[in-house]
């Protein structure tokens, strides 16, 4: 699984011009899935993601992890995560999983993060076309492979 994680203000996705979800303070998650990503790479990713010491403490340090800072995540399912661009330019998506893989994946992502964050998750539509709108903070953005473990 490959993420991009943005710490937010704020962030909500919409189909059709219609609001399906939205958060206040906390991390807006694309979330990119492979074939062959198992229950061992949920679990990591979201354990890592839930104990990343990404907010500010009294001092301004990032030494405040998502679960202990309280905050809400969005998670947006982004097959273009694993685009692969050698050849020409128009991006290649193969490498991506089908949808009757990502679906199932995405879900227990979803249900694992959960239960790491003790908060209900937000999420967008699968396999929808979305707008996403975000207030960055910082901005702070990490990407993070679960084959490369970083």
């Amino acid at each position: 699984m490959r993420a991009i994680i943005q710490r937010v203000n704020k962030a909500s996705v919409s189909v059709n011009g219609i609001v399906k979800s939205q958060i206040s303070s906390g991390v807006l998650i694309f979330l990119g899935v492979i074939s062959d990503d198992n229950n061992e790479d949920i679990s990591w990713l979201c354990n890592k993601i839930a104990n990343l010491r990404i907010f500010g403490d009294k001092n301004g340090v990032m030494n405040i992890s998502l679960k202990d800072y309280d905050g809400e995540a969005l998670v947006i399912s982004q097959f273009t995560l694993y685009a692969q661009i050698k050849k020409g330019n128009r991006p290649s998506y193969n490498k991506a999983a089908p949808a009757n893989i990502a679906l199932p994946i995405y879900n227990q992502f979803i249900e694992q993060l959960q239960i790491h964050l003790k908060n209900p998750v937000q999420k967008g539509v699968f396999g929808e076309h979305m707008e996403v709108n975000l207030l960055n903070d910082g901005p702070v953005t990490i990407i993070i492979d679960t084959k490369n473990r970083e």
